[in-house]
C-alpha cells in the first residue's frame, strides 16, 4: 500500500474512492507549506538552531500524498530561515546519512560553507548511527565534528553503481539495441556488457571525483596532511573512537555534548535549542526523527536498484553501500 500510495498522487487516490458504492470520506494530510520553528528546551534570547541530514542525500523530488521539496531544496530552505533570524547564534548539524550522490553532497557542502560564510556562527556537526561518504563529505564544511562512540564514519571514496542485464535478457529471448551518434554514447548501458576502454573511462571520471573528495577533506581538516588523507580514503570505515584517534573527528560525545560544544563555540551560557518543521510534523525532543528524515542504515534497504536499470544511467555516488 505505501508503494502504491508513493506513485499515485493522493488526488487520484480521492478521486477513485469517491466514485466507489457507499460513502467513503478520506482526508489528506495538509500539503507542506513554510518551515515553522519550534522550541525543544532551553532558556534565553539567543539560539541553537538543530538541523537534521538523515537518509539516502539526494536531490530528487519526494513522493508521497504529496510531492515534497528535495532534501538539497529543504535544507536550502532551513539555511535560509537561519541566515535572516539574528537569534540564531551557533548551528547543530545531526547526521545520520550513509551519503548518496556526489552532486547532492557536493551542494549541501557547499551551501553550509555560504551560509558559514554569510552568518559567521558556529556550525558542529553530530554523527548519530553512521555519518558515512557522502555523509563525511557534508561534515567536514563544519567547524567541529562530534560522533557517538558507536558511530560508523569513513568509507571515503566514491562509487559508481550500475547494472548489467546483458545475460538476463538473453535467457529470455529479448535483445536491445541502440543507434548511437558515437561509439561511446551508451557506455554505460545495462543491456551490455562494458568494455575496458568504457570502464577506463568510467574510472578517469571516478578518479577526478575521488580527488575532490580529497581535497575536501583537506580544506575541512587541516589537522591532517594530504598523505595521511590518503591512506584513511581507501574505503574502509571507523567508529567514532577509531575516527577520533586518527584525527577525522574533533571529539566522541553524544548530542547533548555538540549542542554544549556549540554554545561554548557562539560563546553562549544559556540558549533556545529549536528545530524548524513543516505542517504536520511532530517533534518531541532532540532524538525525534525530522519530516523526510530515513534511519542512515534502513535508508539502503529503501534504495530501488532496479531503478538504475530503468533509467539505464549509471549513478556516481560518494555513498558507503556494503
Amino acid at each position: 500500500m505505501h508503494k502504491f500510495f508513493s506513485f499515485v498522487p493522493g488526488i487520484v487516490i480521492t478521486a477513485v474512492l469517491a466514485i466507489l458504492p457507499g460513502c467513503i470520506t478520506i482526508n489528506l494530510p495538509p500539503g507542506p507549506g513554510p518551515l515553522m520553528e519550534k522550541e525543544l528546551g532551553g532558556s534565553g534570547p539567543s539560539k541553537v538552531l538543530m538541523l537534521e541530514l538523515s537518509g539516502l542525500i539526494s536531490s530528487a523530488e519526494e513522493h508521497s500524498f504529496y510531492v515534497l521539496p528535495s532534501q538539497v531544496a529543504r535544507f536550502k530552505e532551513a539555511l535560509m530561515k537561519a541566515a535572516a533570524d539574528p537569534d540564531v547564534k551557533a548551528v547543530v548539524l545531526r547526521v545520520n546519512t550513509p551519503g548518496g550522490t556526489v552532486t547532492a553532497s557536493d551542494v549541501l557542502y557547499h551551501e553550509i560553507r555560504m551560509f558559514k560564510q554569510k552568518k559567521k556562527i558556529p556550525i558542529i556537526a553530530s554523527i548519530m548511527d553512521v555519518g558515512a561518504s557522502g555523509g563525511y563529505y557534508v561534515s567536514v564544511a563544519t567547524d567541529k565534528i562530534v560522533a557517538h562512540p558507536s558511530s560508523v564514519t569513513g568509507s571515503l571514496g566514491v562509487i559508481m553503481l550500475s547494472m548489467n542485464a546483458h545475460g538476463l535478457l538473453e535467457k529470455i529471448g529479448v535483445q536491445a539495441s541502440a543507434i548511437t551518434s558515437g561509439p561511446r554514447k551508451d557506455m554505460g548501458s545495462p543491456f551490455r556488457a562494458m568494455t575496458e576502454e568504457e570502464r577506463a573511462i568510467f574510472q578517469s571520471v571516478i578518479n577526478g571525483f575521488y580527488e575532490r573528495f580529497l581535497a575536501v577533506i583537506k580544506e575541512g581538516r587541516r589537522n591532517l596532511t594530504a598523505d595521511e588523507i590518503k591512506k584513511l580514503a581507501d574505503g574502509r570505515i571507523y567508529s567514532g573512537d577509531q575516527a577520533k584517534a586518527l584525527g577525522l573527528i574533533d571529539r566522541v560525545g553524544y548530542l547533548e555534548d555538540a549542542l554544549e560544544l556549540a554554545k561554548a563555540e557562539a560563546g553562549l551560557t544559556e540558549a533556545r535549542v529549536v528545530v524548524y518543521q513543516q505542517q504536520g510534523e511532530f517533534r518531541q525532543n532532540i532524538y525525534s526523527k525530522f519530516l523526510g528524515g530515513g534511519d542512515g542504515l534502513n535508508t539502503l534497504a529503501n534504495f530501488d536498484l532496479m531503478a538504475l536499470v530503468r533509467s539505464g544511467t549509471p549513478q556516481f555516488m560518494y555513498l558507503w553501500m556494503p
